[in-house]
């Protein structure tokens, strides 16, 4: 019954990981902030705001698994904390004109459907991130760090092309969770008389 991390005793809420995940979710609104002051070194702050709070991301999982600090607001705020990050930048390259609306809503309809999925299959079993999933927050992240770098025109299509296989990976990773969901289903229903 004990968890991974209760073989040396309680795991503290406030460990450095969830310190991490919880500082991330602070920047979110610093990050947006940023984003609507009108000179090119504000443009620069969201950036580094940006790139620092996706590091974060990847290095507060990593101390939780390391070093056996897994706690229940971890589970539930780091991917809360991921999706607002990603989600507000979206949102915002859109309001400002640089993304165009119907990538932002594909990635964000995408991403809110495959998290209400995983809470309605969660009774048959969790479905874990995969390999693709894992690939698709990457390749976000570099195509929007690449849309919040201020580059020179000619420059500015690696930005579409970086979004465009970010969103490709999106939409197939999502068809692959739904997959992975009904064939969980369908093996539990299957089971339910043993």
């Amino acid at each position: 019954m004990s968890t991974q991390g209760s073989a040396s005793g309680h795991v503290p809420l406030w460990n450095i990981a969830n310190i991490l995940t919880a500082s991330r979710l602070v920047m979110v609104p610093v990050f947006v902030a940023f984003m609507f002051l009108d000179h090119p070194a504000w443009r620069f702050a969201a950036f580094a705001v940006f790139v620092v709070a996706a590091v974060t991301d990847r290095v507060d999982g990593e101390l939780a698994r390391r070093r056996n600090l897994v706690t229940d607001f971890g589970k539930v705020a780091d991917p809360i904390a991921d999706k607002a990050l990603t989600g507000a930048a979206l949102i915002v390259l859109s309001m400002l004109g640089e993304l165009w609306w119907w990538v932002t809503v594909a990635i964000l309809v995408r991403e809110l459907g495959i998290t209400l999925l995983r809470f309605a299959v969660i009774r048959y079993g969790v479905i874990p991130a995969s390999r693709g999933g894992k690939l698709k927050t990457v390749l976000q992240v570099v195509a929007i760090s690449i849309y919040l770098f201020p580059l020179p025109e000619p420059l500015t299509f690696l930005a579409h092309v970086a979004m465009g296989a970010a969103l490709a990976v999106t939409l197939w990773t999502g068809g692959d969770y739904v997959v992975q969901a009904v064939r969980l289903r369908g093996r539990s229903s299957g089971g339910a008389g043993g």
